[in-house]
């Protein structure tokens, strides 16, 4: 799937192309594909952006201006639905993306669909064979220095201890 950003290269307002950027350089840093389409040099893009932005979701002059954004044909919203998607880490739900494993929009669905997690058991929540494998398969992901960390600071504390014996042994 492609994310469709329609926007005007040859902007004069500075709003517009503040935006145009703000969107843009949210997806090349979240690495989605995504095709710039340019209404401002291609009479086409215009009316296709026109067409599809929903009637509802168009202003009261009934011109929508860019950027306005779709996932193939699906309108996703403008600049101030993407923003707000943005500000509750919601973007790839905006843009009908799957989130990517292991990011906080990925874990949020997870948590929703399945409930919280406490010391590996679901609560208010499904708890059969399913669940069970995605949780042993989400513990096998753990880094290995994660679980050396609680025995490498046991390993400290012991060493100061035995530190401290010795201090003690020499003082008297």
């Amino acid at each position: 799937m492609v994310i469709k950003v329609f926007l005007a290269s040859s902007s004069g307002s500075t709003a517009i192309k503040k935006k145009q950027q703000d969107v843009l350089g949210f997806l090349e840093a979240l690495k989605v594909d995504y095709a710039p389409l340019d209404i401002a040099c291609n009479e086409d893009n215009r009316m296709w952006m026109r067409e599809n932005v929903p009637v509802e979701k168009k202003p009261t002059n009934g011109i929508p201006l860019p950027p306005q954004i779709f996932n193939e044909e699906s309108y996703c919203g403008d600049y101030e639905t993407f923003f707000d998607a943005k500000e509750d880490n919601a973007v790839y739900a905006f843009l009908g993306l799957p989130p990517p494993p292991g990011s906080k929009e990925a874990k949020e669905a997870y948590l929703l669909e399945n409930g919280p997690v406490e010391n590996g058991t679901i609560v208010n929540g499904t708890d059969d064979a399913e669940d069970e494998e995605n949780l042993e398969a989400e513990e096998e992901n753990i880094d290995d220095d994660t679980l050396k960390a609680p025995v490498k600071e046991e390993e400290a504390q012991e060493e100061v201890e035995d530190e401290e014996a010795k201090q003690e042994e020499e003082d008297e």
